[in-house]
């Protein structure tokens, strides 16, 4: 969903509430509750020095996962651009990994350092930060839309700048480190004094926190056994459909499940491990939403659109023209996900403001937290004075945030006009002079909801900066302004996460920023490579009909040049249709939120729905297979599913991953499939025809 529809981490994956408890009450029988055994559990054990936190181990593990992780979000980047969380992966893989590695070395006597979860924790956000540039640096969206490729696609004359690893990496490097060095000033008010709840960082805290008790140590083994199955399932049936797509429009993706009719409508199952274990992740209702979208566009709007060619756009266009049907689908879309990012922009930012009036009046009843914060707070729990002891322990200076945020600023100012023309130095300026304040706003709307709107505000630069730059270069200069604002926020969200994940664990603040650093360095590298790889792979990288489509590089480029241009260049009644649905997704999000938890959780996310208005549904009715996989095992055992649902779905993302690089290098090497196997018409394959008896 465009990235700020990342799915939230479930508290309970490998999480057992009951054995944390029943360990807090074997060190204090009057202990109460989750929060107050944690650290009763960990007491004995000395928490070690951020530098002893930062090992040579934990980033060796933490650049092999990246690339990893790298390879999973730049192939939903490139196809669904919808992103889970990958946070229970990067934690459970991180502890498995290290964990196997310190047990070699004190069976052999050469262990120096025990592995802590304190350690745990900065791999986790080490590979969350590198992998995160895969979504932020816009290999799916604004970046990818500034391609030649793309443009042609959207019949703008906004002009183009094709992908470069060189300056790629450069920019990248320059915008990425903006939005660390923005709101490390707020940590303890985010954290402590608010007490913002942070639900993934919070969920991946828990996890981490019981992988290093006795218990959760063997169900983490369990849950790594299981993924590793998985994972080997998932490469080799990747390796085993590789084999029969010797040509296009051949192999298992292309099966006409429901029927050539169902098929030429994007209705079929295309066998792929990466969208039913990304439908086990997702909640029902994204995954719902989804089919829901493709029925109504595929199933009803397109085929009664496509009837009235000739009048409402010429006949003789061909399919991927902007000006015929395919305008069509991607503005419509376009109208759904402004109208559902308005809404919950105005949302967030009306709880935030809300959230901040109440805490300057020194009100305790915020919708952040059950506690009163640290000024109105007579005694603390045993475990927050450890945990506020430790965070407060090693202070980032002020003056080191703010002297950061000025020099990369600066440079950054310098250097973008050069590699982009079009956006000139004020208009840079202008977005660092309002970033960091838009970075706090995300960051605590972040600590609110569990929603990150870096796509939202993403969109509002490309808007803004488009239109002041006009038809001079607007397109442009509106996607790279999109690029340098996204990324800004997006990471200081994610570093605010990691704050709340390290506060709970002990972890030090340095600790998580040094790591969060080096992570984002990491991720400037190797996810232009992995992009590169895609880019050089696929020569149809971007096509609408291809493996790998890009929906939101089009959209967002689009975006881009109905910003500049205005509505002039919309086909026949698509303005009209954009109003209704733009004005559907704002009503569905109202009523959603009227009904309540309880209700609203049936209602569908317009978001979502405007997905497949572009792809099709085929993604969506994997991921409905994946949903009612992990619904059939809960009825039959929720426990389990639970417990290892999360292993099994990580698995399978993991296993179709990684086959995407030799599959990528077998392609650069000019390697071809040796079969080809046609489901789409018996003319295609003699042997068919007579083994059909035509």
């Amino acid at each position: 969903m465009d990235g700020n529809g990342r799915d939230e981490d479930r508290v309970e994956n490998g999480f057992n509430p009951e054995e944390e408890e029943k360990y807090g009450k074997n060190n204090n029988k009057e202990v109460k509750g989750r929060e107050m055994s944690v650290e009763q559990i960990f007491e004995g054990q000395e928490v070690p020095s951020w530098r002893k936190q930062l090992t040579m181990r934990a980033f060796v593990v933490s650049f092999v996962l990246s690339i990893l992780f790298s390879f999973i979000v730049m192939k939903l980047n490139l196809t669904t651009g919808i992103i889970p969380s990958l946070n229970v992966s990067a934690g459970l893989l991180g502890f498995f990994f290290v964990k196997t590695w310190t047990k070699m070395l004190e069976k052999s006597g050469l262990l120096k350092q025990p592995f802590t979860r304190q350690e745990n924790t900065v791999i986790q956000t080490c590979v969350v930060a590198s992998s995160g540039i895969a979504f932020s640096g816009g290999f799916g969206s604004y970046l990818f839309g500034m391609s030649e490729r793309i443009a042609n696609q959207s019949g703008d004359n906004g002009g183009f700048k094709n992908p470069s690893l060189g300056w790629i990496i450069g920019f990248l490097f320059v915008v990425s480190f903006l939005g660390l060095f923005s709101v490390v000033p707020l940590r303890k008010i985010m954290v402590i004094d608010f007490k913002l709840t942070y639900p993934s960082g919070t969920a991946t805290a828990h996890l981490i926190n019981s992988f290093h008790t006795p218990q959760g140590a063997k169900l983490a083994k369990k849950q790594v056994k299981t993924l590793g199955k998985f994972f080997s399932f998932s490469f080799l049936w990747g390796f085993f459909q590789w084999f029969f797509t010797a040509a296009d429009n051949c192999g298992f993706v292309n099966f006409p499940t429901f029927g050539l009719k169902a098929y030429k409508n994007k209705f079929y199952f295309d066998f792929s491990a990466t969208y039913v274990g990304v439908g086990m992740i997702c909640p029902y209702i994204i995954n719902i939403s989804l089919l829901l979208g493709g029925i109504l566009s595929w199933g009803l709007m397109w085929p009664i659109i496509e009837t009235r060619k000739g009048d409402w756009f010429p006949a003789n266009l061909p399919s991927t023209n902007m000006h015929g049907l395919q305008g069509y689908k991607v503005f419509i879309a376009i109208a759904m996900i402004l109208g559902d990012g308005l809404y919950n922009f105005l949302k967030v930012l009306s709880r935030t403001l809300t959230a901040l009036f109440y805490q300057v009046r020194g009100r305790s009843a915020l919708p952040i937290a059950n506690q009163p914060s640290l000024d109105t707070s007579n005694k603390l729990s045993y475990d927050d004075q450890c945990r506020t002891q430790l965070f407060l322990k090693d202070q980032i200076p002020t003056w080191f945030s703010i002297a950061g945020y000025v020099t990369i600023a600066v440079v950054s100012t310098i250097v973008l006009p050069h590699l982009f023309h079009e956006l000139k130095w004020y208009y840079i300026l202008v977005i660092y002079v309002s970033a960091p304040t838009l970075a706090f706003c995300n960051a605590y709307g972040c600590g609110l909801t569990d929603w990150s709107l870096a796509s939202t505000y993403g969109k509002l630069a490309i808007f803004t900066i488009g239109a002041w730059a006009g038809s001079h270069g607007g397109v442009l200069a509106g996607l790279a302004a999109c690029g340098v604002m996204m990324n800004i926020v997006s990471t200081a969200s994610d570093l605010m996460q990691d704050f709340k994940t390290g506060y709970l664990t002990l972890a030090s603040p340095r600790s998580m920023f040094i790591s969060q650093v080096i992570g984002t360095a990491m991720g400037c590298i190797v996810s232009p490579c992995v992009f590169w790889l895609f880019y050089k792979a696929f020569d149809d990288l971007g096509l609408p009909d291809s493996q790998y489509p890009a929906p939101f590089a089009t959209v967002y480029r689009n975006m881009s040049a109905l910003g500049v241009k205005g509505f002039s260049a919309l086909p026949k009644n698509c303005l009209l249709l954009c109003y209704v649905f733009f004005g559907a997704a704002i009503s569905i999000n109202l009523i959603k939120d009227m009904l309540g938890k309880k209700w609203g959780s049936f209602v569908p996310f317009p978001m979502a729905m405007a997905i497949p208005f572009y792809l099709g549904p085929y993604f969506a009715i994997d991921m409905c297979v994946g949903s009612l996989i992990l619904f059939v095992w809960e009825k039959l055992n929720k426990a389990k599913a639970d417990a290892f649902a999360p292993a099994v779905a990580s698995g399978l993302i993991c296993g179709d991953g990684i086959w995407t690089l030799p599959s990528s290098i077998l392609a650069l090497a000019g390697v071809k499939p040796p079969i080809c196997m046609k489901f789409l018409s018996r003319a295609t394959n003699g042997r068919v025809d007579t083994f059909l008896g035509s």
